[in-house]
């Protein structure tokens, strides 16, 4: 489920807006997506994908928010590697599409400390 959007990291181009097929985001001040309709996240992943600025995350617990700390997400080097070890974008052709690795990088995921509550947005 979608839980985070680095805010500092995003440059607004809106793509995870566009791509998000069940239209989780509004768009908040200066362009930058805010997570409107978090319990409508089909924890698909495209707005990861589509995001060349690795400024979300989101979390492979599909069945509802999953309280993080932001530091520890871009510390543990999360924010892009869905795109990464897709082969998205710039790793196109430089990364084999390693999808099928999806479930260490969720396993990662499930470790990282949660957070106090806060705002969604960081």
């Amino acid at each position: 489920m979608i839980e985070l959007v680095f805010s500092d990291a995003c440059t607004a181009c809106g793509d995870c807006v566009t791509a998000c097929p069940s239209n989780v985001f509004d768009t908040g001040a200066e362009g930058v997506p805010v997570i409107a309709r978090q319990a409508d996240c089909q924890t698909c992943f495209m707005c990861e994908l589509f995001c060349q600025a690795d400024a979300l995350f989101v979390a492979p617990d599909c069945t509802g928010p999953t309280p993080l700390d932001p530091a520890a997400v871009r510390q543990a080097g999360l924010l892009g590697q869905f795109r990464r070890d897709s082969g998205w974008h710039e790793w196109e052709g430089r990364r084999a599409n390693e999808h099928w690795r999806m479930d260490e990088v969720f396993r990662m995921a499930r470790t990282l400390p949660a957070s106090t509550p806060a705002s969604p947005t960081n």
